[in-house]
């Protein structure tokens, strides 16, 4: 594949750049993807985008070529399985992640927790989960079995996507993310039978990924992450939205104001502290923040609907 053109599109800086159709989009990631993109056109291509943002048919033409390239996890019958990316982990505070996966998880709600950890500066997730006594399956069949026995299982992007994985090792080459970040968070083994959780940090991709979620179908729900993780802030809660084969509502009014300090939650993200306050929250030692709560009950209601 000839990518001079794509790059002549959207490389003309932030306001020259014209945006590929979704088809040229579906193309230019699966090359990406595949590896069959020579090392300078990748380069070329994520630090052009990055400076103009995605459109919304690039991220539906991205999403086609994961989609076609990725691997299928069988979900269990009942209730959708609930996807929750995890990419960040914590920085400040405790993540609790691995606390909305284990009650939905005791409510008979399937969750599959997918992603990846290459931040220095932040406590691994996937360290976070093993403490826990969760760890990655070795592929999508022991995946798919262990949401089938447990209703709760987790696994490396490595293991889902490949080629997705390699696109966000380069950040640490790089030294910025670039569009795999974003298409990480809607990565979807379970196609038809999955309940996303998008996180995203800068309030302006709300609305892009507004937008994406509409089009794009399936259900799923959109909030402002803490800290880079799906969990809703137990300081201060953020609006949720969930979504319904394009159609939108809101489901948890978000908060107004500051986020004050949490009795019982510790300005800590060391692992042991954070496994301490999950394990005392699942056994009604200490309350379930109202935000986390809210949360899992709408996450329930949209698999369950």
């Amino acid at each position: 594949m000839n990518y001079a053109p794509i790059i002549k599109e959207i490389g003309r800086g932030a306001k020259g750049a014209r945006s590929l159709d979704r088809a040229q989009a579906t193309l230019a990631f699966t090359g990406m993807l595949d590896g069959t993109a020579p090392e300078l056109e990748l380069g070329a291509i994520l630090i052009a985008l990055r400076i103009k943002s995605e459109s919304l048919d690039e991220l539906l033409g991205f999403k086609r070529a994961m989609d076609e390239l990725g691997a299928r996890i069988s979900a269990p019958p009942g209730p959708r399985t609930v996807i929750l990316p995890t990419y960040n982990g914590a920085r400040r505070q405790p993540n609790l992640m691995p606390l909305v996966a284990l009650l939905l998880a005791r409510d008979g709600v399937p969750v599959l927790i997918q992603g990846r950890h290459d931040f220095e500066t932040r406590v691994s997730p996937l360290e976070l989960l093993a403490a826990l006594d969760i760890h990655p399956a070795l592929d999508a069949e022991e995946a798919a079995a262990q949401l089938a026995t447990q209703r709760l299982a987790c696994i490396a992007v490595s293991a889902l996507l490949p080629g997705l994985d390699r696109l966000l090792a380069l950040r640490m080459r790089m030294g910025v993310r670039s569009s795999a970040h974003t298409m990480a968070k809607l990565l979807d083994p379970c196609p038809g039978r999955s309940v996303r959780v998008v996180a995203v940090t800068h309030p302006e991709y709300l609305e892009r990924m507004d937008e994406f979620l509409r089009a794009d179908g399936g259900r799923s729900m959109l909030l402002r992450g803490t800290e880079g993780e799906i969990y809703a802030n137990p300081r201060r809660c953020p609006e949720m939205k969930v979504y319904a084969e394009g159609e939108c509502r809101t489901a948890v009014v978000g908060e107004e104001g500051g986020a004050p300090p949490l009795a019982g939650l510790p300005d800590s993200s060391s692992i042991a502290d954070n496994v301490t306050v999950i394990r005392a929250m699942l056994a009604g030692e200490q309350p379930v923040p109202g935000p986390i709560q809210a949360q899992v009950e709408a996450l329930a209601a949209l698999a369950r609907g």
